[in-house]
């Protein structure tokens, strides 16, 4: 099978790697332009480009598919199938169009869940038990197309969305191997999505840091692993924003305010949460200090309880 690759961070470097391991013909990979990056601004590679030009592959980086350079240069690969995995850009109709046997994608949820961009993250956020990730075929509207397959997996309680994705991103990779060989042998299923059950994630940005304590514990326990490795939570101690990494569930109850310091000690600081219930911050960074455990961290900064 003649495989055209589209995809740019480590997600789709993991797909990209599965494919060469498993010896698909692969003519060339698209990947988003270089960017400046870095206090210097210099020019860095995505994930996908530097695993391609390793493995010798062609690479090319085009500012917009919609050039009919790139229709031509697609025409000229001739790929049974191409294999988009998180590319950052919309593909025209042409080059849908192009491959004999369509185009497919992996995405990091159950669809119709939590389509669109950081649904790893979500799903932490969220609270929920279970996610996993799913191959489907590309459409027009985003992340609509008709799923082939899908694996679950649960999410540990204390699992950040950073390990989450490590784990999604090899699922994914095995599974889109799966879904090429079934393709291949005329056997992938087709399932329609379930519009009444389709959901909408948006992008992460700082302005999620601030922790809500008025919230269940568990509920700020979550937000405090789905938001590493970025933007990570934060809470006010001492007058500045610190960042928070690490909690553990409490015992006590309390009449304090959410977001009130109820006691500190050998197992942290003891936050209240919403309805009387409280929740023991265990790992945090102070602005310009390493990270470090909680008490470490009460040796330096002794605090009021409130």
């Amino acid at each position: 099978m003649r495989v055209v690759f589209m995809g740019t961070p480590d997600f789709a470097a993991a797909s990209l790697r599965k494919l060469i391991e498993e010896k698909y013909d692969l003519p060339a990979v698209f990947t988003q332009p270089d960017r400046q990056r870095g206090r210097g601004m210099a020019l860095s590679y995505s994930p996908v480009k530097q695993l391609a030009l390793q493995a010798g592959i062609p690479v090319y980086q085009p500012e917009s598919l919609r050039d009919d350079a790139v229709l031509t240069r697609l025409k000229e690969l001739a790929p049974d199938i191409l294999v988009v995995v998180a590319y950052g850009k919309i593909l025209p109709d042409a080059l849908l169009a192009v491959p004999k046997l369509g185009a497919v994608n992996v995405h990091g949820s159950l669809l119709p869940k939590y389509r669109g961009s950081a649904p790893i993250q979500w799903a932490v956020l969220n609270s929920d038990e279970v996610t996993g990730v799913s191959t489907m075929y590309l459409s027009k509207d985003m992340d609509a197309g008709d799923v082939i397959y899908t694996e679950e997996t649960p999410i540990g309680e204390k699992e950040t969305s950073g390990e989450l994705f490590d784990r999604l991103m090899e699922m994914g990779a095995a599974l889109l191997v799966k879904t090429l060989r079934a393709i291949e042998n005329g056997t992938a299923p087709r399932t329609v999505q379930d519009e009444r059950l389709a959901t909408y994630t948006k992008k992460l940005d700082k302005s999620l840091s601030p922790i809500d304590w008025d919230q269940s514990p568990r509920s700020v326990l979550k937000w405090i692993y789905g938001l590493q490795p970025w933007p990570v939570a934060t809470m006010r101690l001492g007058g500045v924003d610190c960042r928070v990494f690490a909690a553990d569930y409490a015992q006590q109850r309390t009449d304090k305010t959410p977001g009130s310091i109820v006691d500190t000690g050998k197992n942290g600081i003891l936050v209240a949460c919403a309805g009387g219930e409280t929740l023991w911050i265990t790992e945090l960074q102070a602005p310009g200090k390493k990270r470090m455990s909680a008490v470490d961290y009460l040796r330096g900064h002794p605090l009021t309880v409130d």
